[in-house]
C-alpha cells in the first residue's frame, strides 16, 4: 500500500495507537509516528536509541519505548516528551508491557525488571539471574512473566516478589503468551516451546528444529480449540495444539529462519516474517495465502526481516480490510494489504 523511509535499519516491531497512528523505532535513533496514509506525523529523537525495543501504546495514546540511552521514554500522542525514567542499563532488547492498572514493565540488560507507575516513578524493581531480561507479559491479575539469558522464565507477583522460576536449556528471549486457562507458552534457544501451568509446573515441551526466539501467538480454530503459533530458526512456522500435538509445520518458501513473532487477523490468517526477506500470510490449515517481498535488492543489507508484523485496518471502496505493518533493515516501514 505504501512504504515509509527512515535513515537506518528498522528492527523494532510497529505498534498501532488508538487513532490508527503507527509507531516504529529506527536505528537512526528516532521513534516515528506515521499516519495511516504513510505520511510522517512526527519523529522523536532519542539519544543512543538502539531501537530493537518495540513501542507499547496505552489506551490514552501515550507511547512507551526503551532505548540504548538507558531510559524508558513516555511520549505524548503529539510527539512531545511526557517523562523519562532512568534504568540501570540498556533496555533496547526488551519491549515494554502495560498492565491493566497502567503500570509499565520493562526489562534491562542489567538483569532487572522495572515496574514504573504511569506518572514515571518507580513502583518496584526485580533482579533476576543472567545478564539480560527480555520482553515481559502481564496476566490480567497483574502477574508478570519474563524470560532471561540465564535460561529461566520468571513469574513475579504484582508487588515485585518472585512466585516461581522455570528452567529451560537456553536463553528465553521469546516473550511469553498466556492462554485462556492461564497456561504460559514460551520459546527457548534450546529449540523447545514450553507450556507451563500457572503454578510453575511443566505442562509439556514441544521440540522444534531450531532455536525459538519468536514469541508465540494464540488463536482459536474453527472447532473452538486453542492453537499456538510460533516460528523457529529451522525456517518453519509451527502450529501446536494445546495438548502438545503438532497441527502442522509450514516451511518458509525460501528457507529463511524465523525470529519474527506471528500476528493473527480476525479471519485466522497468520502473518510472519522471515530472514529470506519475505512476509508470509498463512491460512489456518497451514497453506500459503501469499508472500510479499521486501528490500532494496541489496542482499547484504536490504529486506532482512527480524521485525514482527502488526495488524491494522484500512477502508477502500467502502470496505474495511486488514493492513499489515512491518519494518525492514532496508530502513523502510511497509504497509501491505
Amino acid at each position: 500500500m505504501w512504504t515509509f523511509k527512515t535513515k537506518d535499519k528498522i528492527v523494532s516491531s510497529p505498534a498501532i495507537g488508538p487513532d490508527g497512528t503507527i509507531y516504529v523505532g529506527s536505528n537512526d535513533h528516532k521513534l516515528y509516528a506515521v499516519n495511516p496514509d504513510g505520511t510522517k506525523k512526527w519523529a522523536f529523537q532519542v539519544s543512543g536509541m538502539m531501537a530493537a525495543s518495540s513501542p507499547a501504546v496505552d489506551l490514552s495514546g501515550v507511547i512507551y519505548v526503551g532505548g540504548g540511552d538507558r531510559k524508558l521514554h513516555a511520549i505524548n500522542p503529539d510527539g512531545t516528551q511526557k517523562w523519562t525514567f532512568a534504568l540501570g542499563d540498556w533496555a533496547h532488547v526488551s519491549n515494554p508491557a502495560i498492565g491493566t492498572d497502567g503500570t509499565i514493565y520493562v526489562g534491562s540488560q542489567g538483569n532487572k525488571l522495572y515496574a514504573v507507575n504511569p506518572v514515571g516513578t518507580q513502583k518496584w524493581v526485580f533482579t533476576a539471574g543472567g545478564n539480560d531480561l527480555f520482553s515481559p507479559a502481564v496476566r490480567l491479575d497483574g502477574t508478570v512473566y519474563v524470560g532471561s539469558s540465564d535460561g529461566k522464565l520468571y513469574a513475579i507477583n504484582p508487588f515485585g516478589t518472585p512466585m516461581w522460576t522455570y528452567p529451560t536449556g537456553g536463553w528465553v528471549r521469546s516473550a511469553p503468551a498466556i492462554g485462556a486457562d492461564g497456561t504460559i507458552y514460551v520459546g527457548s534457544s534450546d529449540k523447545y516451546v514450553y507450556a507451563i501451568n500457572p503454578n510453575g509446573d511443566k505442562k509439556w515441551a514441544f521440540l522444534t528444529g531450531g532455536r525459538v526466539q519468536s514469541s508465540p501467538a494464540i488463536a482459536t480454530d474453527k472447532d473452538g480449540n486453542e492453537v499456538i503459533y510460533v516460528g523457529s530458526e529451522d525456517g518453519k512456522l509451527y502450529a501446536i495444539n494445546a495438548d502438545s500435538t503438532q497441527k502442522w509445520a509450514w516451511p518458509t518458501t525460501f528457507g529463511g529462519i524465523i525470529r519474527s513473532s506471528p500476528a493473527i487477523d480476525m479471519n485466522g490468517i497468520i502473518y510472519v516474517a522471515s530472514f529470506d526477506y519475505y512476509l508470509y500470510a498463512i491460512k489456518p490449515d497451514g497453506t500459503l495465502k501469499w508472500a510479499a517481498y521486501t528490500g532494496s535488492g541489496f542482499w547484504a543489507m536490504g529486506g532482512d526481516l527480524g521485525s514482527s508484523p502488526a495488524i491494522g485496518t484500512a477502508k477502500r471502496l467502502g470496505m474495511e480490510y486488514p493492513v499489515i505493518f512491518i519494518g525492514s533493515v532496508d530502513s523502510k516501514l511497509y504497509a501491505i494489504y
